[in-house]
This record gives C-alpha cells, sequence and structure tokens, in this order.
C-alpha cells in the first residue's frame, strides 16, 4: 500500500490547540467497522457502548519533562533537547534542535553546576545520544530543568500541565501522552466499573516517534520506532477472565493496541511480558487480541492512523474522518475520541 492511501484534507482550524474544560464533554464518533454505521455522541456516553464483562485497557505512563532548554558551553548557542529513549542511568537517545549545532563531543548546560551533558553520538537516524552529568536525583533535576513537551501542530500554550497527563498516569517514561486516555475522569472510571466492566492496566512509554511522518511511498518500507512496554500479569489474568465470560477487549488507544497485539505475537496465551515493540500495523495485519477500540483522530498518512484502518477498514476509517471534518469535530491530541468496533470472528482467538 501506498502512504498516500492515508491522506485527507484537515481544515487547520480543526487541529485543537487546547483541551476543553471538562474532559469527558468532548465528542465521541462510533464506527461499527463491520458495517461502517456512524453515530455522534459524548465521551461520557461510553458506559452505554460497554457490555458487562467487557475488559477496558488503559495505558498508566506518565509524561516526564522531556524538553530541555539549554546553551553550547563554547559559544552559549541555544540548544533544546527532546528526551525520546533512556538507554541507562545517564545516557539517553535525543532529538537535538538545531542539529547542526549540536555534535560529537559538544558539552551543553542546563542548570550551570546540577544539569549538564555532552554530545556522546549522532546516530544514523539524526538522533544524539547524550550522556547527562547531574548531582542529585535525576527525577527531581529533570522537574526542575524540564518541561512536558506538546505535539508540533499544539501552538497556543497550556496553562496547567495536567491536562496533557492521563487522570490514571503513574508510570514516568513518555515523551508523549496516550490522549485517547485524556477524556476519562475518575468519575466516568467509576461508572464503567460500576457497570461490571474490568479495568486492567499496562504500561507503554510513547515515544516522539509517534509523531514521525512516513516519508517513503511503500509503507512496507517505513522503519518503525521502538517503545517500552509492561504487560503485567494482573493484566494478563483479566484479559483470560474476559475472554472466559464472554466479554471484549477494549484497547484505550493505538499504544494500549500496539502492547496487546506486541505481546500475542510474542506468546499467544497473553502470558505477562515486558520488552520493547517495534510493531508496525498498516491493513493487511489480522488482530489477534484487540476487540474494539478507544481513539483519537490522527494525523494523515502516520502510522497510527494506517492502524486503524488495518483494524475497521481505511474506506471506512477515512469516510468516518470526512463525516468528522464535516460535523466539525475537534482533531489530534486535545481533540475528540472515537469508538470503533469490528466483528469478533474478524480476529485470532488467543490460544
Amino acid at each position: 500500500m501506498r502512504t498516500s492511501d492515508f491522506f485527507y484534507e484537515l481544515p487547520e482550524e480543526l487541529i485543537a490547540q487546547h483541551p476543553l474544560p471538562e474532559r469527558s464533554s468532548s465528542r465521541l464518533l462510533t464506527l461499527d467497522g463491520s458495517t461502517g454505521a456512524i453515530e455522534h455522541r459524548r465521551f461520557f456516553e461510553l458506559p452505554l457502548l460497554l457490555r458487562q464483562n467487557d475488559l477496558l485497557v488503559i495505558n498508566n505512563t506518565r509524561v516526564i519533562p522531556a524538553r530541555l532548554l539549554g546553551v553550547r558551553a563554547d559559544t552559549m548557542y541555544p540548544v533544546e533537547i527532546l528526551l525520546l529513549k533512556r538507554l541507562d542511568d545517564f545516557r539517553w537517545e535525543t532529538l537535538a534542535r538545531p542539529g547542526k549545532k549540536v555534535r560529537t563531543g559538544n558539552r551543553l548546560v542546563f542548570l550551570p553546576g546540577k544539569l549538564e551533558a555532552e554530545v556522546a553520538e549522532v546516530l544514523e537516524n539524526g538522533n544524539r545520544v547524550i550522556r547527562f552529568f547531574f548531582e542529585g536525583v535525576w527525577e527531581s533535576i529533570l522537574d526542575e530543568a524540564g518541561t512536558v513537551p506538546l505535539p508540533p501542530y499544539i501552538h497556543e500554550k497550556n496553562d496547567d500541565p495536567e491536562r496533557y497527563q492521563t487522570v490514571y498516569s503513574a508510570s514516568p517514561g513518555s515523551s508523549a501522552a496516550p490522549t485517547a486516555g485524556l477524556h476519562f475522569t475518575e468519575k466516568l472510571l467509576t461508572r464503567i466499573r460500576e457497570e461490571g466492566v474490568e479495568i486492567a492496566e499496562l504500561t507503554l512509554h510513547v515515544g516522539l516517534g509517534t509523531f514521525r511522518p512516513v516519508k517513503c511511498e511503500n509503507i512496507a518500507d517505513h522503519l518503525m520506532h521502538s517503545e517500552w512496554y509492561d504487560f503485567p500479569k494482573e493484566a494478563s489474568d483479566k484479559i483470560r477472565k474476559a475472554r472466559a465470560a464472554g466479554g471484549r477487549v477494549i484497547a484505550v488507544g493505538t499504544t494500549c493496541a500496539r502492547t496487546l497485539e506486541s505481546v500475542f505475537r510474542e506468546d499467544p496465551t497473553m502470558g505477562p511480558h515486558t520488552g520493547w515493540t517495534d510493531i508496525f500495523i498498516y491493513p493487511g495485519y489480522r488482530f489477534g487480541v484487540v476487540d474494539a477500540m478507544v481513539t483519537n483522530f490522527h494525523l494523515p498518512e502516520s502510522t497510527l492512523i494506517m492502524l486503524i484502518s488495518a483494524f475497521a477498514g481505511r474506506e471506512k476509517v477515512l469516510s468516518a474522518y470526512q463525516e468528522a471534518i464535516s460535523m466539525r469535530y475537534r482533531f489530534f491530541s486535545f481533540g475528540d475520541a472515537m469508538f470503533i468496533t469490528i466483528d469478533p470472528d474478524y480476529r485470532s482467538r488467543i490460544k
């Protein structure tokens, strides 16, 4: 398939620049992946779409203050570093701006005497491996020196950093939020549990590669970024329980879907697992675990719109997007959401 097969025109004014005052008041477009049928709701109505014995799977990752502003020690030239992947206690793979000014051997200063660094390596993809030097606890230093990065298409200041965190965020490590989860409130989660729906937690630390465009025309040639995940025993047990009771596994976001399908690829029995995943899901992929998905609207020609197209069908997804545009839905991280279901016979069965 071609990357251009996943393009759509989006008016710029539909890109949400800020979150709504109330998380769960966002709009919710429902898409039946079997028939293409569409309905329009509000997100707080999600419990009406769930069934007893369903399992909602959420990603409890927390966005870290991954954006660091500093200077080159020799020239005092300003630089920006975005933390992508922690390699060990002192080294991170990063995105550096401007790249031409951040070269191997350069010394960088963020907080004089408290947080400094040296560029250890320039990777083939242009990312920099940076070794940090700091006094004290890394997490505390990072809280002091860094800020939570927002996606490149958000140009307005976010006055409340917690609105770019889910209410259940607990495991620091992401450079970007699992945005499908931003619509949930504690009150809504309580209502969902009262409907007899279990909730399972996993962790996938979202990297900024999630915003990286697919530059090759043949999507099979795209090199997918890798992300660290943890699928614990409790989540494994809850999936088995839901399956035994005839319930659906509902992934909140593409991050949960990628994690669940990665585990299934490693172990069809869905036992607990921890590791790195670079799974690239696009049309032709047969889902093994996920029966339904809560997701936001994604960028044109992105790996995320390819994933949901694999789930519900490219034509149905693009048709739903055109419906959302005509109805003036809000798009991307701070935007509205979709609830997508598929025929359960479409996916493989867990062994």
